[in-house]
């Protein structure tokens, strides 16, 4: 099994090498999700990244911008497609100001109109739908070694910025009251946060599909807190049972054939429920 995996490396060392990576960056924003408890944050975020995408091909294809190269590439796209999930992070963060719907109501409604938007503006398009589709789907298979280059630098930027300032941004996102009586700008660590939530799964969802970017995003960090015994070690947990299960499962996807984002999801899932669990036990 593991000769398998290492006689592929040469074909596809781009792929399993984009999909760590994006599996420790992902894991490690996704904690900023689970300290708010905002799960379902994640998954409108990257709805509203497609919905990004779909904009793009939108202007590009059927839209007034019909035939202008520089914004069919897929750097504009991705840039649609951060900026809309930078949106859609400050929305639902700021929902207290829509009066008295909740957090989840607004990040409900993004999830849907996002979701269902998407799929209006390319249903004329060639081939939009099927782009969307994929989307949708799990594929790392065909990362550049441009993208690797590139995770590699953002991996590193934001995992040195979230150790560095892990209890302050801690603090803000689980009590701003007491983070502003403190001295500490609350406001602007939580547009920092809104920023870096948005641009990683706009980004992310570009490479690996919708499946893995929520799956890595949310479920390393779930179960790094019902592991960890204090909220600063789950950044350190988060990343590390991200990369260790999505090592361990593109083996066994290589192995037997099946695509390895799925595998790395099921996977993830696996040990989610594993560390759910380990801390009823730990409780009696």
């Amino acid at each position: 099994m593991i000769q398998e995996f290492i006689q592929s490396w040469g074909l596809f060392h781009n792929s399993w090498l984009a999909g760590w990576l994006l599996a420790v960056l992902l894991s490690m924003t996704g904690v900023l999700v689970v300290a708010k408890d905002q799960i379902f944050l994640g998954a409108a975020v990257a709805e509203a990244s497609t919905l990004g995408v779909a904009l793009g091909m939108w202007l590009t294809s059927v839209g007034p911008f019909h035939g202008v190269e520089w914004m069919e590439s897929d750097l504009f796209l991705s840039f649609l497609a951060g900026a809309l999930s930078v949106a859609a992070t400050l929305l639902t963060s700021h929902s207290g100001r829509w009066g008295r719907e909740s957090t989840e109501a607004v990040t409900g409604w993004v999830f849907l109109a996002a979701a269902s938007f998407a799929i209006l503006l390319v249903s004329h398009s060639p081939h939009g739908t099927e782009d969307i589709h994929r989307l949708l789907s799990s594929s790392i298979i065909g990362s550049s070694s441009e993208e690797v280059t590139f995770l590699a630098i953002a991996t590193f930027c934001v995992g040195c910025s979230l150790l560095c300032f892990r209890r302050r941004i801690l603090l803000v996102l689980t009590d701003p009251d007491m983070a502003q009586a403190s001295g500490v700008p609350a406001r602007a660590w939580e547009l920092f946060t809104c920023g870096l939530l948005g641009m990683t799964v706009g980004y992310s969802l570009r490479v690996s599909g919708m499946l893995y970017t929520f799956g890595c995003l949310v479920l390393p960090a779930l179960s790094a807190r019902s592991l960890s015994r204090t909220a600063s070690g789950v950044f350190v947990a988060a990343p590390v049972l991200a990369i260790l299960t999505t090592v361990v499962a593109f083996v066994l996807a290589n192995h037997w054939d099946h695509p390895p984002g799925q595998m790395a999801v099921a996977a993830l899932s696996c040990i989610t429920a594993a560390s759910f669990i380990l801390r009823r036990l730990r409780k009696r």
